[in-house]
Protein backbone atom coordinates (compact mmCIF):
# COMPACT_ATOMS: atom_id res chain seq x y z
CA UNK A 1 0.00 0.00 0.00
CA UNK A 2 2.78 2.05 0.69
CA UNK A 3 4.35 2.00 -2.64
CA UNK A 4 1.25 2.42 -4.24
CA UNK A 5 0.88 6.02 -2.14
CA UNK A 6 4.71 7.04 -3.14
CA UNK A 7 4.11 6.17 -7.39
CA UNK A 8 0.64 8.53 -6.61
CA UNK A 9 2.54 11.19 -4.77
CA UNK A 10 5.37 10.85 -7.57
CA UNK A 11 2.84 11.30 -10.15
CA UNK A 12 0.96 14.31 -8.30
CA UNK A 13 4.69 16.20 -8.15
CA UNK A 14 4.78 16.24 -11.93
CA UNK A 15 1.37 17.99 -12.18
CA UNK A 16 -0.59 15.21 -14.06
CA UNK A 17 -3.91 13.67 -14.13
CA UNK A 18 -4.53 10.63 -11.43
CA UNK A 19 -7.60 9.18 -10.06
CA UNK A 20 -6.49 7.68 -6.85
CA UNK A 21 -9.13 4.90 -6.51
CA UNK A 22 -8.44 3.24 -10.12
CA UNK A 23 -4.75 4.42 -10.17
CA UNK A 24 -5.11 5.94 -13.60
CA UNK A 25 -3.27 8.58 -15.57
CA UNK A 26 -3.56 9.67 -19.11
CA UNK A 27 -1.07 9.13 -21.43
CA UNK A 28 -0.17 12.56 -22.66
CA UNK A 29 0.67 13.54 -18.77
CA UNK A 30 2.80 10.51 -19.10
CA UNK A 31 5.10 11.91 -21.18
CA UNK A 32 7.81 14.23 -20.43
CA UNK A 33 6.60 17.57 -21.97
CA UNK A 34 9.29 19.42 -20.81
CA UNK A 35 12.13 17.43 -22.46
CA UNK A 36 10.09 16.81 -25.45
CA UNK A 37 9.10 20.89 -25.75
CA UNK A 38 12.92 21.33 -25.22
CA UNK A 39 13.86 18.98 -28.28
CA UNK A 40 10.92 20.78 -29.95
CA UNK A 41 8.94 17.82 -30.76
CA UNK A 42 5.32 17.27 -30.78
CA UNK A 43 3.04 16.72 -27.44
CA UNK A 44 2.05 13.35 -28.96
CA UNK A 45 4.49 11.20 -30.18
CA UNK A 46 2.30 9.26 -32.45
CA UNK A 47 0.90 12.35 -34.31
CA UNK A 48 3.67 12.67 -36.81
CA UNK A 49 6.88 10.58 -37.46
CA UNK A 50 8.48 7.82 -39.47
CA UNK A 51 5.99 5.43 -38.01
CA UNK A 52 2.97 7.50 -39.11
CA UNK A 53 4.00 8.64 -42.34
CA UNK A 54 5.79 5.67 -44.16
CA UNK A 55 4.17 3.10 -45.13
CA UNK A 56 4.17 -0.15 -42.73
CA UNK A 57 5.75 -2.36 -46.03
CA UNK A 58 7.40 -1.88 -49.15
CA UNK A 59 7.23 -4.64 -51.95
CA UNK A 60 10.48 -6.09 -53.35
CA UNK A 61 10.62 -5.29 -57.45
CA UNK A 62 9.47 -1.95 -55.76
CA UNK A 63 6.08 -1.51 -57.13
CA UNK A 64 4.16 1.45 -54.76
CA UNK A 65 2.46 0.39 -51.56
CA UNK A 66 -1.44 1.07 -51.16
CA UNK A 67 -2.00 4.20 -48.55
CA UNK A 68 -1.85 2.87 -45.05
CA UNK A 69 -4.83 3.54 -42.17
CA UNK A 70 -6.11 7.37 -42.52
CA UNK A 71 -2.73 8.08 -44.50
CA UNK A 72 -4.58 9.26 -47.23
CA UNK A 73 -6.72 11.57 -45.81
CA UNK A 74 -3.11 13.02 -43.56
CA UNK A 75 -2.22 13.76 -47.05
CA UNK A 76 -5.14 15.19 -48.09
CA UNK A 77 -5.31 17.59 -45.13
CA UNK A 78 -1.22 18.49 -46.30
CA UNK A 79 -1.96 19.32 -49.62
CA UNK A 80 -5.16 21.72 -48.24
CA UNK A 81 -2.56 22.65 -45.88
CA UNK A 82 -0.08 23.95 -48.63
CA UNK A 83 -3.22 25.16 -50.95
CA UNK A 84 -3.87 27.63 -48.15
CA UNK A 85 -0.67 28.48 -47.21
CA UNK A 86 0.20 29.43 -51.09
CA UNK A 87 -3.01 31.40 -51.02
CA UNK A 88 -2.49 33.51 -48.12
CA UNK A 89 1.51 34.24 -48.94
CA UNK A 90 0.35 35.26 -52.54
CA UNK A 91 -1.95 37.73 -51.04
CA UNK A 92 0.59 38.87 -48.72
CA UNK A 93 3.20 39.18 -51.36
CA UNK A 94 0.19 41.04 -53.38
CA UNK A 95 -0.62 43.84 -50.70
CA UNK A 96 3.19 44.57 -50.23
CA UNK A 97 3.55 44.96 -53.72
CA UNK A 98 0.58 47.26 -53.88
CA UNK A 99 2.01 49.46 -50.84
CA UNK A 100 5.00 49.65 -52.42
CA UNK A 101 3.39 51.39 -56.06
CA UNK A 102 1.41 53.38 -53.69
CA UNK A 103 4.23 54.82 -51.99
CA UNK A 104 5.89 55.40 -54.68
CA UNK A 105 2.93 57.18 -56.33
CA UNK A 106 2.31 59.24 -53.05
CA UNK A 107 5.89 60.40 -53.45
CA UNK A 108 5.34 60.91 -57.08
CA UNK A 109 3.02 63.41 -56.23
CA UNK A 110 4.71 64.71 -53.51
CA UNK A 111 7.97 65.76 -55.94
CA UNK A 112 5.68 66.85 -58.93
CA UNK A 113 3.70 69.26 -56.30
CA UNK A 114 7.41 70.45 -55.13
CA UNK A 115 8.40 70.84 -58.86
CA UNK A 116 5.21 73.20 -60.04
CA UNK A 117 5.43 75.28 -56.64
CA UNK A 118 9.11 76.60 -56.28
CA UNK A 119 10.31 78.47 -59.75
CA UNK A 120 13.51 80.45 -60.15
CA UNK A 121 12.65 84.19 -60.72
CA UNK A 122 14.58 87.12 -61.40
CA UNK A 123 18.34 86.81 -62.21
CA UNK A 124 18.44 82.51 -61.23
CA UNK A 125 16.11 82.60 -64.13
CA UNK A 126 18.02 84.29 -66.48
CA UNK A 127 21.20 82.57 -65.40
CA UNK A 128 19.30 79.33 -65.92
CA UNK A 129 17.94 79.98 -69.14
CA UNK A 130 21.67 81.35 -70.14
CA UNK A 131 23.11 77.73 -69.07
CA UNK A 132 20.35 76.02 -70.84
CA UNK A 133 21.14 78.04 -74.34
CA UNK A 134 24.72 77.26 -74.25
Amino acid sequence: MAFIEKITNAIRAKNTFSMIKGFHTTCISQIDQEWRREQRLTRNPNRFGPLTNLPDYSFADGRPVPFGVRQFTRIKKQREYLDQIKKLTGEVDYAVMRHAKMQKKIEENKQKILNSKFKPKGQELISELSIKSD
